[in-house]
């Protein structure tokens, strides 16, 4: 294409670590495409400074007062200069449009086999969901393989921003928005949202993990598709992933905006806004979850909470996160964490033993089929016809 070897072309410049300076180190080709053009303009302004700051220089000792000075009557019209410096900014500002048009294209424009992930943008904090329905409050991502992120929010604006890719765009509730990229270089890389949604706006951060290689990238899948064994433990991991955290304290603290403290909720008795009592239960923490605002706690009535749907969490999180409350409160009467661990253990050796007998009992057992099937087949077979002289 015309426009990619311009672009191109217009990479023999001098380089200085401009973008670096200013956004740190690229991790995709995307961020090296932005930080060329970066370094365009910047280059552009350099020569211009150099040039206007140099005149005005030179104009000042030349044409400064002295005794015995006259002034001269000044021009007034200069058909080339104004051409010049007319033209010349136009072809500066179309080339400049032409590489930044050019690369938001393809920023804009997703391979067809970009693999992707939802992105569940909410105060404060993001959720991300692989097809394989594994979750983390992590971005991970494969090395060398385009990713593209559908993202969602669950309540207010909020923006989805990578600095090291150089991308940004804002995840807006009632609708999807995309962007993509493809990170070459493994690490960890800052994580941020971009949009200023509320009181913790500058608390809702994370980071992306490009992986070392596809095959990393998918055990580290396989490994957040495991919740843990054991209720309440899921049900921190919840408290830590889903956002609850921001506003719920685990140890009786106050959260300055945030609802009531998890520590000691169980079965306790709530008066609400409109003056009705209501005992905490699994009822009481469902209906929170699905519809927050449907009994608010007196004292927070203007502390909007987010709904979580079936598609945020699911009903064996919302048992984690009761198991976990009922833990934070001495009422958790499950199985222990040892208990849990054991018999999740005895269940998958369980399995291998039913898989492994399986085969051996099919082995040992298929002898007795054959000689079943022969005897069988010797039945089914039509008696002969009895000779002369014998008795039928």
């Amino acid at each position: 294409m015309i426009g990619s070897q311009l672009f191109s072309d217009s990479m023999h410049l001098p380089t200085l670590p401009l973008a670096g300076f200013w956004f740190g180190d690229s991790a995709t080709a995307t961020a090296e495409n932005v930080d060329k053009v970066f370094g365009i303009i910047t280059w552009i302004c350099i020569a211009f400074f150099v040039l206007v700051v140099g005149m005005m220089i030179v104009f000042i000792v030349k044409y400064r007062a002295r005794p015995g000075h006259v002034e001269q009557p000044s021009p007034s019209h200069n058909n080339a200069l104004e051409i010049i410096w007319s033209v010349i900014p136009i072809l500066l500002v179309a080339l400049i449009f032409f590489l930044g048009f050019n690369g938001f294209m393809d920023m804009r424009t997703p391979p067809a086999d970009s693999y992707d992930i939802q992105v569940i943008a909410s105060k404060w904090n993001f959720t991300f969901q692989y097809p394989n329905g594994a979750s983390s409050p992590v971005l991970h991502v494969p090395p060398d393989r385009p990713v593209r992120l559908v993202q969602q929010s669950a309540d207010v604006i909020h923006s989805l921003f990578i600095p090291a890719f150089r991308i940004k765009q804002d995840c807006v509730p009632g609708r999807y928005t995309y962007q993509w990229f493809t990170a070459h270089t493994p690490g960890e890389y800052d994580l941020f949202c971009a949009e200023y949604c509320g009181l913790d706006h500058s608390n809702m951060n994370s980071y992306v993990k490009v992986h070392e290689s596809e095959a990393a990238f998918q055990e580290a899948l396989a490994e957040l598709s495991k919740p843990p064994v054991w209720g309440p433990d899921w049900g921190e991991k919840l408290w830590r992933e889903k956002g609850c955290k921001t506003c719920h304290s685990n140890d009786g603290s106050a959260i300055v905006g945030g609802g009531p403290t998890w520590k000691d909720l169980w079965d306790k008795e709530e008066t609400m806004a409109d003056g009705s009592k209501v005992t905490v239960d699994h009822d009481y923490i469902l209906e929170s979850i699905r519809k927050p605002q449907a009994k608010i706690v007196g004292g927070y009535q203007g502390v909007n909470m987010t709904a979580y749907p079936e598609s945020l969490v699911k009903p064996a999180e919302v048992d984690a996160i009761i198991a976990y409350i009922q833990y934070l409160s001495d009422a958790y009467d499950g199985p222990t964490k040892e208990e849990a661990e054991a018999a999740a253990a005895a269940a998958e050796e369980g399995g291998e033993a039913t898989d492994g007998g399986g085969s051996e009992a099919a082995a040992d057992d298929q002898p007795a089929a054959d000689e079943a099937s022969e005897s069988s087949e010797s039945t089914d077979e039509e008696p002969a016809a009895p000779e002369a002289g014998e008795e039928e």
